[in-house]
């Protein structure tokens, strides 16, 4: 059942994320979409917190609202503290580029510009000097496993480490807040769980990190899951068990290493176990 109750943690001084009674109302011709009912919600620093829901439900608009994208119709929405929700189109703009960082299921990388100049960009319109640019770029790069991967284009990169770019990107000027998009949804599987365990890594080390997706499978890596619906919170529930993704890694490559080893492959097919140095 969906609630319009204030969020209990409104009071707590770490919340990066803070909405009271959000709504959104679109005016379609003599229709109105009511894509918001009024929604109340914290996320605090360092957590990592799914949003899912059908199409339709309000995800996409509350992460519109979230990111600055939009203005709410009535409410009230605070980011580290300060209330965003009269700003100007420019002071969103402003507040985009400094306090939140993007990462979006098509990556949005410019295709002739190198991975280091790609993630210098946002830095670029905040005016930061090119030593220092280089500098921080060549940080979030490493962060991320791409630090060999400096000078390389878009199309010299697999769509993970398009990803990882984008997520660098996103790191560079420090955000209190990460938003991404189905940042999975143009990934194979094994690539999927790789993104999975950098924003498991970035959560650990305090940053804070939502995720929008439509995948169970995708959101069950995170510690929180709020799922809309109907323009409400639907069920807001901290997991108990969390997907690992460097564990589910592990245990892929030593699935991979089985399937190379034809000794292996044999004593699965039979039943029998390996001794150490493939005798049985």
């Amino acid at each position: 059942m969906g609630s319009e109750a204030k969020d209990p943690g409104a009071s707590r001084p770490d919340a990066v994320v803070r909405t009271e009674g959000l709504v959104r109302t679109y005016v379609m011709g003599d229709q109105k979409v009511h894509a918001l009912r009024g929604v109340s919600l914290s996320i605090f620093r360092g957590e990592f917190v799914a949003v899912m829901g059908a199409s339709g439900s309000g995800k996409s608009t509350f992460m519109n609202l979230v990111g600055c994208l939009d203005r709410p119709t009535q409410g009230r929405y605070f980011l580290e503290g300060n209330d965003t929700s009269t700003l100007s189109r420019d002071a969103r703009a402003k507040v985009r580029g400094k306090q939140i960082g993007f990462v979006f299921q098509g990556f949005n990388l410019l295709p002739r510009t190198t991975a280091l100049e790609n993630v210098e960009l946002p830095m670029l319109y905040q005016g930061v000097p090119g030593r220092v640019r280089r500098e921080r770029a060549e940080i979030a790069l490493g962060k991320v496993g791409l630090g060999d991967r400096l000078d390389h284009t878009p199309a010299q990169l697999s769509g993970g480490q398009q990803q990882r770019v984008a997520i660098a990107r996103a790191l560079v000027n420090d955000p209190a807040l990460i938003l991404a998009d189905e940042p999975t949804g143009n990934l194979d599987s094994k690539t999927s769980i790789e993104v999975m365990a950098l924003f498991q890594d970035l959560s650990a080390q305090g940053m804070t990190v939502m995720l929008v997706t439509h995948e169970p499978d995708i959101a069950a890596h995170a510690k929180r899951i709020v799922t809309f619906r109907d323009g409400l919170v639907l069920t807001d529930v901290t997991q108990k068990q969390v997907l690992d993704a460097r564990e589910e890694l592990k245990q892929l490559a030593a699935q991979q290493a089985d399937e190379r080893d034809p000794a292996a492959q044999a004593a699965a097919v039979t039943g029998l176990t390996l001794a150490p140095g493939g005798a049985t």
